[in-house]
């Protein structure tokens, strides 16, 4: 199997490799547009990114699945949250998608997003390092390094995995 990943992330192409262990499969990360703004605010925008990505991916690597993963920002009532989304798309089925974690961002890190900033870049600020976005991501730095932005995305990609296997078992019967 053909496994193309639609970001040259290496957060990203971890959690798909995590993701798909158990799978005899060929890994290949192109550098795929999200076709949203670069820094995602809802939801729907970031599940939009997510997905074209996926398809993306799919399409320019001539593979068997396309995999999209997409940070964004979604705005409550309480506040600014971190969330993340994925796609996988296949050429004989509509994408399916998976979110992960959530939580709230500090006040000083959303004020900045607001104002039209980009999230990576406010992050190697906030923390005084650079490539966050490659490394632990924003949800290492929030959680003190007890989840980090590739284990976030492994979740993503875990739920889009068994959905696929869960999508084939069916087909199968």
């Amino acid at each position: 199997m053909k496994i193309i990943i639609g970001s040259k992330n290496p957060a990203k192409i971890n959690a798909v490799k995590n993701s798909f262990s158990q799978q005899e499969a060929e890994f290949i990360s192109l550098d795929i547009p999200s076709g949203v703004n670069a820094q995602p605010f809802s939801d729907e925008e970031t599940i939009q990114g997510a997905i074209n990505r996926a398809v993306g991916a799919l399409n320019q690597g001539s593979g068997h699945i396309g995999i999209g993963l997409e940070g964004g920002v979604h705005e409550t009532s309480r506040g600014l949250l971190l969330c993340n989304w994925g796609a996988l798309a296949t050429h004989n089925m509509e994408p399916i998608i998976a979110g992960g974690a959530r939580f709230l961002l500090p006040e000083e890190v959303a004020a900045r997003l607001r104002m039209g900033e980009e999230l990576g870049p406010v992050m190697d600020d906030y923390a005084k390092m650079k490539n966050v976005r490659k490394h632990e991501g924003a949800v290492g730095i929030f959680t003190n390094g007890m989840i980090n932005r590739m284990e976030m995305f492994t979740h993503v990609t875990t739920l889009l995995a068994g959905q696929y296997t869960y999508i084939q078992n069916q087909k199968g019967r």
